[in-house]
C-alpha cells in the first residue's frame, strides 16, 4: 500500500490542491443526472417493461442471437402490457423497447462501476480520509439499493398492470435525485468546512436554503406520481384547470389521502401549487436578502437558483399545453433535477466557508 498521504482538515480531501476526488465525484454526479434522464426516456416511450427478468449480472449481456431475442419477446408476450397496449406488435418494435431499457440498466451497472473501481483505489493510495470513506459507502450502498427499488418497481407492472405502480416510480425516481444530491453535496463539500455557528452569515437564509432544497425534492416525487398517473394528460390548461380555478373531483376518493397518490386531478392540482410555493419562497428568499448575502459567488448561486425556477416553471406550463410531447416531458424532468442541484448548491454556499 503506498505511503499515507497527509490529509487537510477538510472533508477527507487530500493534499491541498488535488482535485482527483472531486473531479471523480462530480463525474459520477453528471451520471446520475443523465440516468435519470434516460429512465424518464424510458418511461415515456413505454420500455420500462419490456426486459421481464431482473439478473444484476448475466443481464448486462443483451441478446445476441435470433433466438435470444426470440425468447425474450416471448416473456414480454406473456405480460399484461404486451395484451393490452401493445399486442401484434413486431419483433423489430420489441428490440426497439427492448434497447432503451437495457441502456438504462446497463448504465446502472456503469455508474456502479466508475462510483467503485475510483473509491478502492483513492482508498488504496489514502487519498480519501475517515471522514469521507463512511459518506462515500452509504451513497454506494444507496446505489445499490436503487437497483433493488428499480426491479421492484419494473415487476409491479408484469403481473396484474399494463404500467408500474405510481408509488414505486416515485419512490425510485426520489431515490436516485437524493443520490445525485448526495455526490454533488459531498464533491462541493471537499476542500470547505462548515461556517462555525457564530458566523456573519445569517441562520435564517441557511435555512430558508435548506427548506427550499427540501420542496423540490418533493415537488419531484409530486412529479413521478404526475407521471405514473399519466395526470399530465388531462387538464390541459393553465393558469385555471378546465376553466375552474378549483376543479370539481378535487377530493372525490375516500379516504381523504388517496386523492393525493391516487386521483389524477387531485395529483396535478398538487403539483401545481408546489410549483407556486417554491417560486414563492423563492421569490422570498431572494428579494430582501439579495443585498446582504456575504459575497458575489452566494448572490450569483441566489440568482442562478431564481432563474431556474422560473425557467423549470415555464417549462412545466408548455409542456402542460403542448400535451406532454416526449421532447417537453424529459426537458422538464432533466430541469427538475438541475432546479434541485441549483438549490444544493445555494445552500451549500450559505452554508460552507
Amino acid at each position: 500500500m503506498a505511503q499515507q498521504r497527509a490529509l487537510s482538515p477538510s472533508l477527507g480531501l487530500a493534499a491541498s490542491g488535488d482535485n482527483a476526488v472531486r473531479v471523480w465525484l462530480f463525474t459520477v454526479a453528471a451520471l446520475i443526472f443523465l440516468m435519470v434522464g434516460l429512465g424518464g426516456a424510458t418511461r415515456l416511450t413505454g420500455s420500462g417493461l419490456s426486459i421481464t427478468e431482473w439478473q444484476p449480472i448475466m443481464g448486462a449481456v443483451p441478446p445476441l442471437s435470433d433466438a435470444a431475442w426470440q425468447e425474450a419477446f416471448e416473456k414480454y408476450q406473456q405480460i399484461p402490457q404486451y395484451e393490452h397496449v401493445n399486442r401484434g406488435m413486431s419483433l423489430a418494435a420489441f428490440k426497439l423497447i427492448y434497447w432503451w431499457e437495457w441502456t438504462h440498466r446497463f448504465l446502472g451497472r456503469l455508474i456502479g462501476a466508475v462510483f467503485l473501481v475510483p473509491f478502492l483505489y483513492f482508498l488504496s493510495v489514502g487519498q480519501i480520509g475517515r471522514r469521507l470513506i463512511g459518506k462515500l459507502a452509504a451513497i454506494f450502498v444507496l446505489g445499490a439499493l436503487q437497483g433493488f427499488i428499480g426491479w421492484y418497481m419494473v415487476s409491479s407492472g408484469l403481473a396484474e398492470r399494463i404500467s408500474v405502480s405510481q408509488y414505486r416510480l416515485a419512490l425510485h425516481m426520489t431515490l436516485a435525485v437524493a443520490i445525485f444530491g448526495a455526490t454533488l453535496w459531498v464533491a462541493l463539500s471537499l476542500g470547505r468546512e462548515p461556517l462555525p455557528r457564530k458566523s456573519a452569515r445569517p441562520l435564517g437564509q441557511q435555512a430558508a436554503a435548506a427548506a427550499i432544497a427540501a420542496l423540490v425534492l418533493l415537488q419531484i416525487a409530486a412529479g413521478a406520481f404526475v407521471a405514473g398517473l399519466k395526470a399530465g394528460a388531462g387538464w390541459n390548461t393553465w393558469p385555471l384547470m378546465e376553466g375552474q380555478l378549483i376543479p370539481q373531483g378535487l377530493g372525490a376518493m375516500t379516504p381523504w389521502w388517496a386523492n393525493l397518490f391516487e386521483n389524477a386531478l387531485t395529483v396535478q392540482f398538487s403539483h401545481r401549487l408546489l410549483a407556486y410555493a417554491i417560486a414563492a419562497g423563492v421569490a422570498w428568499h431572494l428579494w430582501p436578502p439579495l443585498r446582504g448575502f456575504p459575497d458575489k459567488a452566494t448572490r450569483a448561486s441566489g440568482l442562478a437558483l431564481g432563474a431556474a425556477v422560473l425557467a423549470q416553471i415555464v417549462l412545466g406550463i408548455s409542456t402542460l399545453l403542448a400535451h406532454v410531447p416526449i421532447p417537453l416531458a424529459l426537458l422538464h424532468q432533466a430541469g427538475a433535477v438541475a432546479v434541485f442541484g441549483v438549490a444544493l448548491w445555494h445552500w451549500h454556499r450559505l452554508s460552507y466557508t
